[in-house]
């Protein structure tokens, strides 16, 4: 196998080489951005950008390349905007579906109740119990932005996600950030309570099983986690069901997302602590 003798040139100016080289690149990139940062990117602009750019490249073999420089590198940009658009109007061709529990596939149903105890009125130290555990995992997976910014819908948004006092040239530090969150999960778990039974929060919401509950509510939102096959479960007494129900919540606009996969089973290893 000998090298063409003028490869030189065509480093320099072949579409048909260049072209699969920035498919590859665009579809390993969110690889890479997901393993340094956690980061998700959506898969389906992803794989339709890369798909077509390596299609181009083939195609680049059917046309002549004997143009200038100038031009050839003027025609491969034309064709990147050209299929970047193509694209984008794939991927964004719906709109996205916010967080919505799937309809349960058949499955045979574990139950593991756990026997009856004395119901005990709750107590401050069971809150500060669970949020000790739930703040900490909460901001593992919101992100925190000390600086507040606008989301994508132009909403003035701070520290983890923090939108209700948030307004334009806001600034928190880091405490100040941790303690605005210790305050909104302890909102969405007193939330979340009110769709658990009696028996459920005197006997089976441990500190443990109560963040991943709670965890879940500040994702989806406390009606949809409250209203959710996992709670129905667990006010059943199917603790064990309950906890492979938070899987369940890994969609995001009918597409698996691998920050959700994580994300749940990170609360489902909380959920499953003592069983």
């Amino acid at each position: 196998m000998q090298i063409i003798p003028e490869w030189r040139r065509v480093v320099s100016r072949s579409l048909s080489f260049w072209m699969p080289i920035v498919g590859l690149i665009v579809m390993v990139a969110p690889e890479l951005r997901f393993a340094l940062t956690g980061i998700d990117s959506d898969p389906l602009l992803v794989w339709w950008l890369g798909f077509f750019l390596i299609v181009a490249g083939l195609a680049g073999r059917l046309v002549r390349q004997d143009l200038s420089g100038w031009w050839e590198w003027l025609r491969l940009a034309a064709v990147v905007i050209v299929v970047s658009l193509a694209a984008f109007l794939l991927a964004a061709s719906g709109p996205v579906a916010p967080l919505v529990e799937p309809e349960p596939a058949p499955v045979k149903e574990q139950s593991r109740v756990l026997p009856p105890e004395i119901k005990v009125p709750e107590t401050k130290t069971a809150e500060a119990s669970t949020l000790e555990l739930a703040v900490p995992l909460i901001a593992k997976w919101e992100g925190k932005r000390n600086h507040a910014y606008q989301d994508i819908v132009g909403v003035w948004t701070i520290c983890y996600g923090h939108t209700r006092t948030a307004k334009k040239g806001m600034f928190k530090t880091d405490e100040e950030c941790t303690e605005l969150l210790r305050e909104e999960v302890a909102e969405y778990r007193h939330g979340l309570h009110g769709y658990f039974n009696a028996a459920t929060k005197s006997a089976r919401l441990t500190p443990e099983r109560d963040t991943a509950y709670t965890s879940l509510a500040f994702n989806v939102g406390i009606r949809g986690a409250g209203r959710s096959t996992a709670t129905r479960r667990l006010n059943a007494g199917n603790i064990v069901g309950g906890c492979e129900a938070l899987a369940w919540w890994n969609k995001a606009g009918g597409r698996v997302v691998r920050g959700l996969v994580n994300r749940r089973a990170d609360e489902q290893a909380f959920c499953m602590v003592g069983l």
